[in-house]
């Protein structure tokens, strides 16, 4: 390895999620066994800016693995959004004795990546952790998998309650404009439908659906909606819409909001953030810079941010054509 490295920083940025604790964890043990020294800037882009970071080692991420949410915490920057913010972040990690970068986090945190390292050259790695699950050159991001187990969890709860009244409910999910979340989960659960923003099936088809329910002798129906599903302005008007068409459906609505971010992360987060940031603090160390590491065909791989950030994560539609045969 070419080792010039000395010093590498990590920091988790953007929306919390699963397993970004163990991901630090991996960084500071794997600087600790390759003899490198790690620090853990606080609170993302504006800790890097503030010069708000802690000395890790091996034992100072001791029983982190298990706990969600992130230890570094996480906030937006508005001031990293500007020229002369940037040029603070780089002024603190040259007063930190900082080499490079390891960033966990989604799209905005590569994007503030990006165009920090080409304008102050500062080798920077990203390392995907978000619950959407939506960035290209990975096939899962850290905290995709325990998020799903805690949305189907909810929808089993809320599938006995439906069943007990002959309800319909209206499950929300997150995703923003990724329906990843909403389409696994709703097949996973057993939903009647699923909607999600890349596929447009359009109201008339959730009535005759539902109706089709009905008819085959259904008393409660589930109906998982991604947040970004364009069927409807919102899921409250989407339910009133089905009760005003469907007078025979008593409908309700759940949104299962940031109960999806939080929570111990899965056995596979914990496994996946852990393989990430070795090969992470590894590319560093070997002299690469500017790219994103994933998970692909059980592999760990490797993409440049630009890529990560220009190419769209294809979602398996085909789940909606099983979902329509299994919903019968």
């Amino acid at each position: 390895m070419k080792n010039t490295i000395k010093r590498i920083g990590v920091m988790t940025s953007g929306g919390d999620s699963p397993g970004m604790n163990a991901a630090i964890r991996a960084v500071a043990r794997s600087c600790a066994y390759y003899n490198i020294q790690c620090v853990g800037f606080y609170r993302g882009f504006q800790g890097m800016i503030e010069g708000d970071f802690v000395e890790m080692d091996a034992r100072s991420v001791r029983n982190i693995i298990s706990r969600g949410g992130t230890i570094l915490k996480s906030a937006r920057s508005k001031e990293f959004l500007t020229p002369e913010g940037r040029q603070k972040a780089a002024d603190s990690l040259k007063r930190a004795e900082v080499d490079a970068m390891i960033l966990i986090g989604g799209d905005g945190t590569f994007r503030g990546g990006q165009i920090f390292s080409k304008e102050h050259n500062i080798p920077v790695i990203g390392v995907p952790g978000t619950i959407d699950n939506d960035i290209f050159g990975t096939h899962y991001t850290i905290g995709y998998d325990t998020a799903l187990n805690t949305v189907v969890e909810a929808i089993d709860k809320i599938r006995d309650t439906a069943s007990s009244h002959n309800r319909l409910f209206f499950v929300e999910v997150m995703g923003r404009d990724a329906g990843f979340i909403a389409l696994n989960s709703g097949v996973g659960a057993g939903a009647e439908e699923i909607l999600i923003p890349e596929e447009d099936l359009g109201l008339e088809r959730l009535l005759c659906s539902l109706e089709r329910s009905r008819n085959s002798g259904k008393t409660s129906s589930i109906v998982v909606v991604s947040e970004g599903d364009k069927i409807g302005k919102n899921v409250f008007e989407l339910a009133e819409y089905v009760t005003k068409n469907l007078p025979d459906y008593d409908s309700k609505v759940t949104v299962l909001g940031h109960i999806q971010r939080g929570g111990s992360p899965s056995c596979f987060d914990r496994v996946l953030a852990s393989r990430l940031c070795v090969k992470a603090v590894e590319l560093l160390l070997d002299g690469q810079k500017d790219l994103m590491v994933g998970f692909v065909n059980n592999q760990i791989e490797s993409c440049t941010l630009e890529s990560a950030l220009k190419e769209k994560h294809a979602i398996n539609l085909e789940l909606l054509r099983i979902s329509d045969i299994l919903s019968t």
